[in-house]
């Protein structure tokens, strides 16, 4: 485990180490210049083992935990017989607290990363005695896989004290890390079967840490059998992690290619702009996050309510332009159109790089979507990806209903089915191609608006995801929506899958032949259109 001695200034400015100070603040002064000059002097081992010393000690005061703290933030100088502690703008005794001045030859305690870890793991044994029931978890917490059995008395003191049930069970798993480390056999093996149960990646690497170390058959036999159970503990959560990740990328491929299914699958439009309308949804998510930034911080965790339907409105408003001055002359010519929106997709590029440059932004989560849900001890779900997870589904809900029970979609499934037909009943073919091609771009907006929250928003955003978009339509069925969810999930779990066996570009590569194939056997993908339809 790794320690910073900014952690510990940051949990002493919290109150942590001062309401530790004064707790111990009535107790006799039981450092002394000899205890002090041990901890700050010498080789790392001894110094170590002069800190044991120290905080297992049953009268371990203020002074103790003030110099520690000291140490810590290198504020102790030292000569042959002396110590001399920083505290505030002058220099003092580390045992008596009087001012003392350090002569010019005293010389600064150096710490390397073995001694900034004993000296942090100290402090945060002294903490265990805090008042504070969240200062004495996250001193359990930090002291959890340390195998050094001479802090044991002080873990069985705070154990003796403790009430917490959370906190006795860590400092249970603390104890049988520690005794991990004795010299007896029968203590070692009580601590394997009690980490046995602790089945979590730290676990395992502590008991294969020992197991090489280990000279004891029987010992080892042990550690072996409960690496094997831990193993097939965590295998699941890898198993689990797989499916979620390839859920995760799956409704990612439903929000691109779900705008597309409506100007490609509804539409018959090739719009080899759809990528670029994913990434102006994303940057209208940046400008709002920029705005929120400047003009009402206080507001800033709910910028993304704002920004989702600012990204829907302003790609709804650029794809609607783009069918108005181009597409809407070019119905009924794909290789026109490709070429069309294939330049207008460089357009766009360029647009973005004159006005944001060519270096990516970022957007950051607000404080709502970050952490995560911890599942399994090697498996955490992250909220930004379980978020965009329910996002993709609302969406799909959305257009399911717009498209099915609105007299907008019925409009749009008329002209669809047969256009001739829908302007002799006097629906207005024009303004109804437009409405949905809006649709579409919009919906790659929001697209973009959550593929904000999970990287970094480029001028190239979009380039990563057209191909795909394109073959979870083409895959799904033109023109079928749910066909577009089958696929979005099925490429999505398919990569990850295959990802772990072969490497990502070789699954990538996999999963674009079995496409292929699977559209030689089946070429109207995986929901054939039918009835009058066909």
């Amino acid at each position: 485990m790794n320690f910073h001695p900014g952690r510990w200034r940051q949990w002493a400015c919290a109150g942590g180490l001062a309401a530790l100070l004064a707790l111990m603040a009535s107790a006799a002064h039981a450092l002394t210049p000899e205890q002090a000059l041990a901890m700050a002097s010498g080789g790392s081992a001894d110094r170590a083992e002069a800190i044991a010393q120290a905080v297992t000690a049953p009268d371990a005061d203020a002074r103790t935990a003030a110099f520690l703290q000291a140490l810590a933030d290198d504020g102790v100088k030292f000569t042959e017989d002396k110590v001399f502690m920083l505290e505030g703008d002058g220099y003092v005794d580390p045992a008596t607290g009087a001012a003392a001045e350090p002569p010019e030859d005293a010389e600064d305690v150096v710490n390397n990363n073995y001694m900034r870890e004993e000296i942090a793991a100290g402090i945060a044994a002294l903490q265990l005695a805090s008042p504070d029931a969240a200062v004495r978890a996250q001193a359990a917490a930090s002291l959890e896989g340390r195998t050094d059995p001479a802090k044991l008395p002080l873990i069985e003191r705070a154990l003796a004290a403790e009430h917490d049930d959370n906190i006795r069970e860590a400092l249970q798993r603390v104890r049988a890390s520690m005794l991990l480390g004795s010299d007896d056999a029968a203590q070692r093996l009580a601590a394997v079967a009690a980490l046995a149960d602790i089945q979590t990646p730290a676990t395992k690497a502590l008991l294969n840490e020992r197991l090489r170390d280990e000279d004891d058959a029987g010992v080892k036999q042990a550690i072996a059998k409960a690496i094997a159970a831990i193993d097939e503990r965590l295998a699941w959560g890898d198993r689990l992690g797989v499916l979620f990740t390839g859920v995760s990328l799956g409704s990612i491929l439903l929000l691109a290619a779900l705008g597309l299914a409506i100007t490609y699958g509804l539409m018959g439009v090739i719009n080899m702009a759809h990528g670029e309308l994913i990434m102006i949804g994303a940057y209208a998510t940046y400008l709002v996050q920029v705005l929120f930034q400047r003009y009402l911080p206080d507001a800033f965790g709910w910028y993304l309510v704002v920004a989702v339907p600012a990204s829907f409105m302003v790609s709804a408003a650029v794809g609607a332009a783009l069918e108005r001055s181009v597409i809407r002359f070019l119905y009924g010519r794909p290789l026109e159109t490709l070429l069309a929106t294939w330049g207008i997709s460089l357009v766009l590029m360029q647009g973005v790089r004159s006005l944001f440059g060519a270096q990516n932004v970022g957007v950051e989560n607000p404080a709502w979507m970050s952490d995560g849900l911890a599942v399994l001890p090697n498996l955490m779900l992250p909220w930004n990806r379980l978020i965009i997870i329910a996002f993709a589904a609302a969406v799909l809900l959305g257009v399911f209903w717009l498209i099915a029970r609105t007299r907008l979609g019925l409009f749009v499934r008329g002209v669809t089915q047969n256009r001739a037909i829908a302007s002799c009943m006097g629906v207005n073919t024009a303004r109804i191609d437009t409405y949905a091609f809006a649709l579409g771009s919009g919906i790659a907006g929001l697209a973009g608006c959550a593929l904000s929250q999970i990287g970094n928003v480029g001028p190239d955003l979009g380039r990563g995801y057209i191909v795909d978009s394109f073959l979870v339509v083409v895959l799904g069925g033109v023109g079928q929506l749910a066909g577009t969810v089958y696929a979005a999930l099925g490429l999505g779990i398919a990569g990850k899958l295959l990802e772990g066996w072969s490497g990502a570009v070789l699954a990538k590569i996999a999963v674009l032949v079995l496409v292929i194939v699977f559209i030689q056997k089946r070429p109207q993908g995986i929901f054939a259109v039918k009835g009058r339809s066909a």
